[in-house]
């Protein structure tokens, strides 16, 4: 039997708000307690929140992101840590975020001897030239490199990115991939009525896409490529499921389109199983859980050759995928997924074949390995110089 840990986990997000990193932490935390561990959560109080701390958190001070004001980062907490730390000293801390209280962490746990691990999730240095911050970007970079040297292992989603760290001269980077809930994101959720509140009939075409209404999300290239897309499709009706500060400008400028706002559990994943062809043109994503959750759900994706799509995606066979950042090919990919019924059908059946068996359980496991290993010191030496 695996031995049970105490593990402290450092994140600067957490549901209630919606991204990758706050639903994919969420769902290892409680795989991880599930299998007997001791989790205890180390995050920023969010907007409204109650002062007091629950039994298994501990609540920081946090600030607005710049550009993202429903999310926060944490600031520099070591006082806090130490003083938490040294009442229960935990087996390993794993730091999820690299913000000011994910090197608060870094920090505090290498100065009191605690094995500290990370996961790489978001493409910060990318991030920066759509919020005006485009010159930042490579001390951005210098910043993500410094930080993940530090941990005896940083994970990441996809086998490039892996890749990409250990060229960078991040040590012990490895491979920790996502799961799918087949059970939540299926075809069968299919809705008659859903789309009927749409305004489309059987044989119409539903577009979706779903995720952060946000900049560095691409969104303007989906409306351009529906546009394409109904013009030999016209009776098709666009769907966003989604919100962020994209949103009112997309509103504005599409006025025929739904947006639904952000969605969760079964309501997203109707959704889903409503909709024909799912529209992912973003390039700036470590993995898109939307990927994974769009195929399960029987949709025909079109994206780039990126993160999970270069990953899930055979090119024709469960979908279509188009080289990163070629917008031409990117619009007439749409146009072909929406001409040709029967490519569609293929690539929706076989792209839920394709995700069905990603189990969460064996991501969880492979987790657990790595907390396992570094807090019995299984792991290679940190760098001390950036």
């Amino acid at each position: 039997m695996t031995q049970s840990l105490r593990i402290s986990l450092v994140s600067e997000t957490w549901p209630p708000e919606v991204n990758g990193v706050a639903l994919t932490m969420a769902r290892l935390t409680k795989g991880l307690r599930a299998r007997g561990h001791a989790v205890h959560v180390v995050r920023p109080r969010q907007r409204n929140e109650q002062n007091q701390d629950a039994g298994n958190e501990t609540l920081v001070r946090g600030l607005p992101l710049p550009g993202y004001k429903d999310l926060q980062f944490g600031m520099p907490a070591d006082r806090v840590l130490r003083e938490l730390w040294q009442a229960q000293r935990p087996d390993v801390v794993h730091a999820v975020t690299e913000g000011p209280l994910g090197w608060s962490a870094l920090r505090t746990a290498r100065h009191m001897g605690i094995p500290v691990t990370s996961s790489y999730h978001t493409h910060f240095d990318g991030y920066s030239k759509h919020y005006g911050a485009r010159l930042i970007g490579p001390l951005i970079s210098a910043w993500l490199r410094r930080f993940h040297r530090r941990t005896l292992t940083t994970m990441a989603p996809t086998t490039a990115l892996v890749d990409s760290l250990t060229r960078a001269q991040v040590p012990g980077a490895r491979l920790l991939g996502r799961g799918i809930d087949a059970q939540l994101f299926n075809p069968s959720r299919r809705s008659t009525e859903l789309r009927k509140s749409w305004g489309v009939g059987d044989n119409d075409l539903v577009v979706i896409n779903v995720g952060r209404l946000a900049p560095e999300k691409n969104l303007k290239l989906a409306a351009r490529a529906y546009a394409a897309l109904a013009n030999v499709a016209p009776t098709s009706r666009m769907v966003w499921v989604g919100d962020g500060p994209s949103r009112a400008g997309l509103e504005r400028a599409n006025p025929g389109h739904i947006f639904t706002g952000a969605q969760s559990g079964e309501v997203l994943a109707t959704s889903y199983a409503s909709a024909d062809i799912f529209l992912f043109p973003s390039l700036t994503e470590t993995y898109g859980n939307v990927v994974p959750e769009a195929m399960a759900s029987g949709l025909a994706v079109v994206a780039y050759h990126d993160a999970a799509a270069a990953e899930l995606i055979s090119d024709g066979q469960n979908g279509l995928t188009v080289e990163a950042g070629n917008e031409k090919a990117f619009i007439a990919a749409a146009v072909r997924m929406a001409q040709d019924a029967s490519l569609r059908q293929i690539c929706r059946e076989a792209a839920a074949s394709r995700v069905a068996q990603i189990s969460w359980d064996a991501v969880i496991g492979e987790f657990e390995s790595n907390l396992l290993a570094a807090s019995e010191g299984r792991l290679g030496e940190v760098q001390t110089a950036a």
